[in-house]
Formats: C-alpha cells, structure tokens, sequence
C-alpha cells in the first residue's frame, strides 16, 4: 500500500472512532432524517478530543468523488479535508458535535458553481436559461490570444466541500446544527491552446488568490442562505489554496469566516497562518533552520547505520513560526521481520534523542511489500507508541 494513502486510511479511522461528546459513554441509537426517519448509532469509543465521532451506518457526500478529480494532487486532497475539520473545531467543538459529510448541497449544484460565467452570446450557444448562468469563475470573454484570456480570466475556484455538524436533542434525534463549507482555489492556472494540446500553466499571484476567493464566498454565502436546511443554520466558510501539480507538500487554508445562524453576508476574516514545508528544502532551511536540523540530524544518523533506503522526506506543518504536526517517510528494502523490527527500535530512539518533546511526530516506515510499521508521539509525550505490522 502506498504510505500516503495509508496515512489517508488512518486518518479517517482515526475520525470514524475519534471524539464523542462528553455525555455519550455507550452506544446508542438514535432518529436522524427530516422526513423518512431511520435509525443511527453513535459509537462509543473516544480515541482523542482532535477528532469528531461520526454516525453509522456512514452517510457519503451528496458530492463524493469530486474532490478526487477537482484537485491537483493526493496531498492536497488529504489536507483539503482534514484541514478543513481543523478549522470546524473553532466553531462546533468535538465535545458537543457529530460529523456528516455534506447532505444539503448536490454534486450538479457544485458542478454548476464550479464552471465559468457566461455572457448572454454564450449562453444563447450553450441553449441555457439565464437562471442556468450560476458558474463562479470569471467569464472567458474569448477575445485576445490564449495567453491573455487565461491570465486575465484564471479558473480560480476548483471545488467545494460541504461537512455537517449534527447535535443530538431530548427527544434522542439528530438535528443539523452548523455546517462547513471549503473553498478549493488555484494557485496555478493549467490550460491548453488547443484540443489534447501542450498544457501550459499561469501561476496566481497570493493576493489574487485571497482577493477572489473573498469574493466567491460573498456569493457562496448567498446562495447556503437560500438553501433548505442551511438558512438558519451557523455556518463557517473557509478558503484553501491548493499547491500546483507537481507539489510534493499539500497546500494551506489561507482564511475562514464564520456566519451564525441568524447572518446572512460575510461580515469579517479570520486569517488562518499555516504552511507545509518540505524536508529537507532550501525553502526550510531559510526559514526554519534549527527544525531543518533536527532533521537532517536524524536522517543522517539513519544513513550513517542503513545503507538499503531510498530516501528519507518529512512533511512538517507550521502554524506561524510553531511547528504543530511532523510526518516523516522512512522507505527502507528489508529482507526479514528482525530486521525491520530492529530498525523500528533504532529510529524510535533517534526520534527521542533528536526532535524536542512539543513536536508531534508520525513515522511510516515501509518497504516494497507495504507498510512495515508505524511510530507516533504526540505533543509533550517522550515515549512514542510504536506498531510493527505482522
């Protein structure tokens, strides 16, 4: 299995059994659904308060499936979606609130807001209704060179996710009780000159990027507002800029705003200062030299002992100048389970000897036949818990 999509799998086990509210200690059925009722459970098991439990039987996205084409790459992906928990938990706290993917926002309505604005001449040649022109990417007014249309006239907005928030009432029913809606945009514009063409691509300025985000979300507000089921309802919206599609890091949310129920417009931002750095990187090194060190510290201690490695990268997540989250990728060639086992043991000693205690820490180590084992220690803790897969 490819260690970032087992990282993906882990992740959302990690969600399915996180966090329950306080005042649930069993399993319980309960009511949810406006109008064919049907029962659900909610699982008991508290694995950690970062983490939403989520009801079963598991309901998927009215949108599942789009984000997989919508955006560049698997890290971004990854991200789009566990960043934009992240974000929920500054409104609707894993104490008191159930996870559901989007149920009120359809995969047409997102794919219709996802397309370009057309003129009036456009839309005669498309044979659609005025009230069809619902696309939020700037209008391609055809005139000029490729070039000039593109970059005057990006793809700013490459996909939307809709999250739910649900609370359980007195009478044992589930009720929506907020909801998140994350707005993917480019950082990089692709295009093509012709048909199965070259693809070229227009790099989008950072301000440009936040500037018309902002006002997507002014008109994304609008319309959650008209929606049944998202009129009274709090509501946070949170910008992403994804990274281009040879990014090795994912991209960042930029920004977030937050509707309560009885809010209609956009009324201020939260800037949200978080970065992925790639390590080892010149771009890490500049701006986080003591991190970087410890870094090529431990991997050098690891080369120095194993010589049959391929390369050893860290993904490390900052939160203005503090590091919050450190995943490393170990792929090693083994040739029996001692040996892995005895090189699981020798790098969760070097993480103890050379990263301090406030880094969190994921190591996946792997080979060609998969994943071999796995290392995390959390925030403050010396000792990490350490898994060797049989």
């Amino acid at each position: 299995m490819n260690k970032r999509i087992f990282s993906a799998a882990l992740a959302v086990m990690l969600l399915i059994s996180g966090c329950a509210p306080d005042d649930i200690e069993n399993e319980k059925e309960v009511i949810q659904g406006d109008g064919e009722q049907e029962k659900a459970i909610i699982p008991n098991y508290q694995l950690s308060e970062s983490y939403y439990r989520t009801i079963v039987p598991y309901k998927p996205g009215k949108a599942r499936g789009m984000v997989v084409s919508n955006l560049n790459t698997r890290y971004d992906i990854v991200e789009f979606e566990t960043g934009l928990m992240r974000i929920a938990q500054e409104h609707f706290s894993p104490d008191t609130y159930l996870f559901q993917e989007g149920q009120m926002i359809e995969a047409n309505t997102i794919r219709s807001w996802l397309s370009r604005k057309y003129t009036e001449e456009q839309l005669k040649e498309r044979e659609l209704k005025p009230e069809e022109n619902l696309g939020l990417n700037p209008v391609d007014n055809e005139e000029g060179s490729v070039e000039e249309r593109n970059e005057k006239s990006p793809i700013y907005l490459a996909h939307i996710m809709e999250h739910n928030y649900l609370t359980k009432t007195e009478d044992n029913s589930l009720q929506l009780s907020g909801a998140v809606i994350g707005l993917a945009l480019n950082s990089v514009h692709y295009y093509t000159k012709e048909k199965y063409g070259a693809v070229y691509d227009y790099e989008i300025p950072d301000e440009v990027v936040e500037r018309e985000g902002k006002k997507i979300a002014e008109e994304v507000a609008k319309r959650v507002r008209q929606m049944e089921g998202l009129k009274d309802v709090p509501v946070t919206i949170a910008l992403f800029k994804q990274e281009s599609r040879d990014s090795v890091v994912p991209g960042n949310f930029i920004a977030y705003t937050h509707l309560e129920k009885n809010e209609n417009a956009i009324k201020s931002w939260e800037t949200v200062n978080e970065k992925y750095y790639l390590l080892p990187s010149d771009e890490a090194e500049r701006d986080h030299r003591d991190d970087a060190t410890y870094f090529l510290n431990f991997k050098q201690d690891i080369e120095e002992q194993f010589d049959n490695h391929n390369g050893i990268v860290g993904t490390a997540l900052y939160n203005g100048d503090q590091l919050v989250d450190l995943k490393i990728d170990i792929p090693i060639e083994f040739y029996g389970k001692a040996e892995a086992t005895g090189f699981t043991q020798y790098v969760t000693g070097l993480v103890m000897d050379h990263f301090p205690a406030y880094v969190p820490i994921e190591i996946n180590i792997y080979s060609n036949s998969g994943p071999e084992a796995l290392i995390v220690r959390e925030a403050e803790n010396q000792e990490p818990r350490v898994y060797v897969y049989k």
